[in-house]
């Protein structure tokens, strides 16, 4: 199954977080996380080969779902 690298994607490597940063053709830009919550890691690069030999042993989190926004309509105040 091939997976398409997104630049946001946040993998789990172990104990470890791979978000990644940047993605061009030939290189990718990464973060390596100890904690999501925190955001404080290490920038890496690397070719495109050696990221994606990187992920065969890590698990892609799925991004959470936006919040639904309700577009019903508001009824108009009782006139007074």
């Amino acid at each position: 199954m091939a997976l398409k690298l997104r630049q946001g994607q946040v993998w789990q490597h172990g104990d470890e977080f791979i978000r990644i940063v940047q993605l061009e053709r030939l290189e990718v830009g990464y973060k390596i996380l100890k904690d999501l919550k925190s955001g404080a890691g290490e920038h890496r690069q690397t070719s495109k080969k050696d990221f994606c030999r990187l992920l065969k042993s890590a698990t892609l989190l799925e991004p959470k779902a936006p919040a639904k926004v309700s577009t019903a309509p508001v009824p108009p105040a009782a006139a007074a």
